[in-house]
């Protein structure tokens, strides 16, 4: 009679190698909207660098704008997609986002990490996954800048935008619960992240790609990059410059840009969007780059640093973690139409050393992000995110 051989205790060791294997999470990556690439669309290209195989989901998106910067990712759009609209006119769809949002499928995925200035974090997952939000801004137009978005509109408008604003607030308030963990982009962010969420975060400052900028010699134009929207307060540097009788070139196109060129065309230049190239360019020559508005970081005023040049800057918000005053720039006052009029009159722009301005910006470069970033999720997540 033969005897099967007893493997059962090779069953059992191969049993126990397997409990030891760590299965690798599967992972989503979701930002708010891809029609432009801009300073948040840049950083979220960098953290899905570090996730170079995991898909995108977002609520809409201009490939041809987009797709080159996040090439080897699959893209998936919200359902309205099919609407078609694009960066000039998406913001008519502002009360159907928080549905759209909560409906893309990542119910499969173990990791979700997003992208938010609005929406993104607001997203549905299932009950065991963990979901790393890095915060832009708290949804700006709910909640810190809300009065100033209803003084703006007719009185016709807004008690519906009132009203409106308090829902999505409300919402934004309840999806700010369901998040495993957030990340800020500045001191700024992480005091809105626990005043209007009640929950904490650390910092990971967002990438520059510094090494695009190289000094060169100043010329005598200031110069402002920013999109062209109410809340970037660009009345005031417009009205600094001209009160200085100073020159002032702008870089940036938005819903702003007729308004603005039709008050102040006669006193500055007004050159829309620009090709990387020509802006590279402007920020060598420019005698000083101006920041007129409190931003969350001021990815701009950093670009500007790597290209070598002084920065002035409202004081508070981003500026105060990326200008060393004195040394890379001057701060003044926010909203002081005069002080800013004098810093651009009075500094002594040549005191200020490239070499050490564009030293100081390094800190902030894309490796260096990407470096932090994932080290904060792996904390964050005990190593499970499977960054590479």
């Amino acid at each position: 009679m033969s005897v099967a051989p007893d493997t059962s205790g090779s069953v059992r060791a191969a049993d126990r190698r397997s409990r030891t294997i760590r299965r690798v999470p599967t992972t989503a990556l979701v930002h708010d909207y891809l029609l432009v690439m801009r300073g948040a669309e840049r950083t979220f290209a960098a953290m899905a660098s570090c996730w170079p195989k995991a898909p995108i989901y977002t609520l809409l998106c201009d490939r041809a704008c987009v797709e080159a910067d996040f090439a080897g990712h699959a893209i998936l759009t919200s359902y309205l997609q099919r609407l078609r609209l694009g960066q000039s006119n998406f913001r008519t769809l502002m009360p159907l986002f928080p549905r759209a949002i909560e409906k893309l499928p990542l119910a499969e995925y173990d990791m979700v990490i997003s992208s938010s200035s609005a929406f993104a974090h607001g997203v549905h997952t299932n009950a065991k996954a963990t979901h790393v939000s890095y915060c832009h801004s708290p949804f700006r137009y709910a909640w810190h800048e809300n009065d100033d978005t209803l003084e703006r509109m007719s009185s016709l408008v807004r008690p519906l935008a009132k009203n409106l604003l308090y829902r999505v607030r409300e919402w934004d308030r309840a999806a700010s619960q369901n998040v495993s963990h957030y990340i800020a982009n500045s001191q700024i962010t992480q005091q809105r992240i626990q005043d209007f969420y009640k929950r904490d975060a650390n910092i990971v400052h967002p990438p520059v790609e510094v090494e695009r900028f190289h000094a060169a010699p100043a010329e005598d134009f200031f110069l402002v990059v920013s999109e062209m929207v109410s809340h970037k307060r660009l009345e005031i540097v417009l009205e600094a410059a001209k009160r200085a009788r100073l020159p002032l070139v702008l870089v940036g196109g938005g819903p702003d840009l007729k308004r603005l060129a039709s008050l102040y065309g006669s006193n500055a230049t007004f050159m829309g969007r620009v090709s990387d190239e020509t802006l590279v360019d402007l920020y060598a020559r420019a005698r000083a780059f101006v920041m007129p508005n409190i931003e969350e970081f001021g990815i701009a005023a950093v670009e500007a640093q790597a290209a070598g040049r002084p920065v002035i800057a409202a004081d508070g918000g981003g500026a105060r973690e990326t200008i060393a005053a004195g040394k890379t720039g001057v701060l003044v006052p926010f909203a002081d139409v005069d002080a800013l009029a004098e810093a651009m009159v009075h500094t002594d722009f040549d005191k200020f050393s490239p070499e050490l301005i564009c030293a100081h910006a390094r800190q902030f470069s894309v490796a260096e992000f990407r470096r932090r970033f994932a080290a904060e999720v792996a904390r964050l997540t005990d190593g499970d995110a499977g960054a590479h």
